[in-house]
C-alpha cells in the first residue's frame, strides 16, 4: 500500500535504496543485474554516503601489448593493491608480474586519492613483467564473455535537476526475437518493440472502477441477415430425413456379468496359463538333466574305454618288447621276466621237494636259467650289430645330405656344396664295399675305386687301407672262399669308415662329430669307476639318492642289475613321463618333475606309497599315476598322491581337501609327505632346487 501524497517514482527510489543497503557490492566485483534490464545507483551531484565503498566508478583496463580492454566497476575506496589482487585472479597470473600505468601509482593509494570522482570512469594500462612465462590475455574471447560493461548516464529528472546513474550493460548470447514495431511516416525512423522484465508504470488511482473490454465493432455499422448451418443428429426417420436399416443388427439382452465374476474368470485363465508354462519349464529342465546325464555317462564310457585301450596298448607294447627286444630297456624287461620266473620256480621247488631231489631240481633250474641267459645274450649281440649298422647308415646319410631351406613362398630348395659331393661319393663307396655277397669282378672294381679315392692323401691310415686291399685282391686271385674273407672285408670297412670320419678327408663330418674337451678341462671332469677300473667323464655316472656321485658307471650299473637284481624301470619311466606331461600342461614353468630321476619315482612308489593306490589299494602298477594332493599348488614329493587312473579325474575336481576327505586319511597322507621330505632332504642338489 502506498502512502497518501507519495508518487510511484519515490516508492521505486526507496525500494532501490533498500536493496542497495541489504546487499552491498564486494570490492572489485561487478554489479549483478537481471537479463536485458538495468539497475541504478543514484548520487546527488557526485556526493556519496558515509561509506565510500558504496560509491562506484568504472575502470577500463587496457592489456598491453594485446590491446584488449576490460571494463569493471570498483568501489571508490578500493586501493591499487586490492584491485591488482582482483585482476590477477581474473587473468590467472601471479600478482608480482602485474604492472599498472596511470601517472605515478602507488600500491597503498586508493582510487579517490588519484583524483577520480565517484560515478565517473577512468582508463589504466596494465602489462606483465614476464610476458614470456605469464602473458596477459583474456581467458575467454569478448564475444563469449558475459562480464557486464559499466557506463555512467546523466539523466534529467526535473527542470534543472540532473541525476547520474551507473548502468551495467550485459553481453547476452541469446539473440532477441523480432517483436514488430512501427515507422514514422514523415522522418522514416523505425521503432522496434522490445521485451522487458519490468512492470509498466501504474496510473494514479482515480477512485473509479474501470473495466477494459475488447470489442469487434468497427466504427461503420452495416446490417445484413445471414443463415448459419447447424449440424444435428437423429436416430429416427422423419420428414426430409431417411435412415437406412439395411446394416442394422438385432441386439438382445444377455446375461449380466459382475466384476467379481469377470475377475474370477480372468484368474482361472491366468492359473491355466501358469500351469501350462510351468509344465513346459519342468519338461525342459527334465530334458536338460536327461541330456546332461547321457553326456556324463558317455564321458564315463569314453574314459573307461580310453583307460582300457591304454592298458591294452601297454600290454601290447610290453609283449612286443618281450618278443622283439631292440633297446637296453627291452633286454632289462627280459631279464626281469627271467628273474620272476626263476623266483616262482625256486619257491615251488622249495615248497614241494626236500633233500637230494630239491638239490637236483635246483641244479636243473640253474642250467635252464643259464641257457636262457645265453640265448638272451646272443640275441642282444645280434641286435647290437644291427643297431650299430643303423647308426653308421644314419651318420653317412646325414653327412651326404644337401643343404635344404624353404623360401618365403614355402618352396623347398636344395643346394650341394663341394663337401656335400665329397661326402656323397664316400658314402657310395662305403655302400659298395659293404655288400655281401658280391661277384669277384664287381668286388675288384669296388676295391680299385676305393684305392683311387684314398690315394689322394698320404698317411698311415691310407697305407693300411691300401695294404688290406692288395691282400684281399691277392687272396681272391688264389680262389679263397668267401666266408674266409669276411674278417678281412670287415676290417677294410672299419678302416674306411675311420677314413670317412676324419675331417681332413671329409669336411662335412665336422658338424656331426662329438667335440672332445681339452685335457685341462678333462682333469676336473674325470672320475674313477670301481667296476670297470677306468677313468670316465662325469656324464657317464648317475647321481645317487644321497646327492653324491655313484661309484660305478652306467654300464657297470646295468651289468650289475642284469647279474643280481634284474629290475625293470620301464613302468616307472612311463609314470615319470606322464607326470612331466601333465605338470607341463598345467604350469609350463614348473621344474620339480624334471629334476627327479627314475630311481626317485621308484622310491616314492615302493617305499613311500607301498606300490598301491591311496584310496582303493589297487596294486596294478600299470594303472597307477601321480596327482597333486592340493590341486592349487604345484606338484612335489610332499604334495602328491598315488591314485589309479579312474580316481585321478575325480580327485582333480576337489577344491577343499578337508571337506572331501576325513581327518584320519588326511593325517595319513601328510605322514607320507613327511617321509618324502625327509628322504629328499638328504640330496643337496634336489633340496637346493626344491627349496628344502
Amino acid at each position: 500500500m502506498s502512502k497518501p501524497g507519495e508518487t510511484t517514482e519515490d516508492r521505486e527510489e526507496e525500494e532501490e535504496n533498500k536493496k542497495t543497503k541489504e546487499s552491498p557490492p564486494t570490492v572489485g566485483s561487478t554489479i549483478a543485474q537481471p537479463p536485458e534490464g538495468g539497475r541504478e545507483e543514484e548520487s546527488e551531484d557526485g556526493q556519496c554516503d558515509d561509506r565510500q565503498s558504496l560509491c562506484m566508478l568504472s575502470v577500463k583496463v587496457v592489456l598491453v601489448p594485446g590491446g584488449h580492454v576490460m571494463t569493471m566497476a570498483f568501489a571508490i575506496g578500493l586501493t591499487i593493491e586490492e584491485m591488482k589482487h582482483h585482476l590477477a585472479s581474473e587473468l590467472k597470473v601471479p600478482l608480482e608480474v602485474l604492472q599498472l600505468y596511470l601517472n605515478v601509482v602507488e600500491e597503498k593509494q586508493s582510487l579517490m586519492e588519484l583524483g577520480i570522482r565517484p560515478h565517473s570512469s577512468t582508463q589504466m594500462e596494465m602489462s606483465s613483467s614476464d610476458p614470456t612465462s605469464y602473458p596477459l590475455r583474456l581467458l575467454r574471447p569478448p564475444e563469449h564473455d558475459s562480464m557486464p560493461d559499466v557506463i555512467t548516464v546523466r539523466v534529467q529528472k526535473d527542470e534543472g535537476v540532473f541525476k547520474e546513474v551507473v548502468m551495467e550493460i550485459e553481453r547476452s548470447h541469446q539473440k532477441k526475437p523480432f517483436l514488430g514495431g512501427y515507422r514514422h511516416r514523415l522522418t522514416g525512423v523505425e521503432y522496434h518493440n522490445a521485451a522487458v522484465q519490468t512492470l509498466p508504470k501504474k496510473r494514479p488511482d482515480r477512485g473509479v472502477l474501470v473495466h477494459s473490454l475488447g470489442i469487434q465493432v468497427t466504427p461503420e455499422l452495416k446490417s445484413k441477415l445471414l443463415q448459419c448451418s447447424v449440424d444435428m443428429s437423429t436416430q429416427m426417420t422423419g420428414i426430409g430425413c431417411y435412415v437406412s436399416c439395411v446394416n442394422d443388427k438385432l441386439v438382445t439382452l444377455g446375461e449380466y456379468v459382475t466384476a467379481d465374476e469377470y475377475h474370477g474368470r480372468r484368474l482361472k485363465a491366468v492359473i491355466c496359463l501358469q500351469s501350462y508354462v510351468r509344465r513346459w519349464l519342468a519338461q525342459e529342465e527334465v530334458e536338460q538333466l536327461r541330456r546332461e546325464r547321457a553326456r556324463r555317462l558317455a564321458w564315463f564310457d569314453l574314459q573307461e574305454r580310453k583307460c582300457k585301450e591304454e592298458k591294452e596298448a601297454q600290454l601290447r607294447e610290453r609283449r612286443r618288447r618281450w618278443m622283439n627286444p631292440q633297446t637296453k630297456e627291452d633286454f632289462n624287461l627280459l631279464y626281469h621276466a627271467l628273474q620272476k620266473w626263476r623266483s616262482e620256480e625256486e619257491e615251488q621247488i622249495n615248497c614241494s621237494l626236500r633233500g637230494a631231489e630239491r638239490k637236483a631240481a635246483l641244479c636243473a633250474l640253474l642250467e635252464q636259467e643259464m641257457e636262457f641267459i645265453a640265448a638272451i645274450g646272443r640275441h642282444q649281440i645280434n641286435i647290437e650289430v644291427i643297431n650299430q649298422d643303423k647308426i653308421i647308415r644314419n651318420f653317412l646319410n646325414k653327412a651326404a645330405a644337401a643343404h635344404q631351406w624353404r623360401s618365403a613362398t614355402g618352396r623347398l630348395f636344395e643346394m650341394d656344396s663341394v663337401p656335400d659331393v665329397r661326402a656323397r661319393a664316400l658314402k657310395e663307396i662305403y655302400d659298395d664295399i659293404s655288400k655281401f655277397p658280391v661277384d669277384q669282378q664287381e668286388r675288384r672294381r669296388f676295391l680299385e675305386k676305393l684305392r683311387n679315392t684314398v690315394m689322394e692323401h698320404e698317411c698311415q691310415l691310407v697305407w693300411d687301407i691300401i695294404d688290406l686291399i692288395d691282400r684281399e685282391m691277392d687272396l681272391m686271385g688264389r680262389d679263397v672262399k668267401e666266408h674266409n674273407l669276411e674278417g678281412l672285408r670287415k676290417r677294410i670297412c672299419t678302416l674306411f669308415l675311420q677314413y670317412i670320419r676324419t675331417p681332413a678327408f671329409n669336411p662335412k663330418v665336422i658338424k656331426l662329430l662329438k667335440v672332445h674337451k681339452k685335457p685341462s678341462e678333462l682333469q676336473h671332469d674325470m672320475f674313477f669307476c670301481h667296476g670297470c677300473q677306468r677313468y670316465l667323464w662325469s656324464a657317464d655316472f648317475d647321481s645317487s639318492p644321497t646327492g653324491c656321485r655313484s661309484r660305478r658307471c652306467r654300464n657297470c650299473t646295468r651289468l650289475d642289475n642284469v647279474a643280481r637284481s634284474r629290475d625293470d624301470n620301464s613302468v616307472y619311466q612311463s609314470i615319470l613321463r606322464r607326470l612331466r606331461t601333465d605338470e607341463h600342461r598345467l604350469n609350463p614353468e614348473t621344474s620339480i618333475p624334471f629334476l627327479l630321476q627314475v630311481d626317485d619315482i621308484r622310491y616314492l612308489i615302493e617305499k613311500v606309497w607301498a606300490s598301491c593306490s591311496a584310496l582303493n589299494g589297487s596294486r596294478d602298477i600299470y594303472n597307477l599315476v601321480f596327482a597333486r594332493w592340493n590341486v592349487q599348488e604345484d606338484w612335489s614329493p610332499w604334495n602328491c598322491i598315488l591314485l589309479s587312473k579312474e580316481e585321478t579325474s575325480a580327485h582333480t575336481q576337489v577344491e577343499h581337501i578337508h571337506k572331501a576327505y576325513e581327518t584320519t586319511f588326511i593325517q595319513w597322507v601328510e605322514q607320507k609327505h613327511s617321509m618324502a621330505r625327509q628322504h629328499f632332504n638328504k640330496n643337496p642338489v634336489i633340496a637346493k632346487n626344491l627349496g628344502l
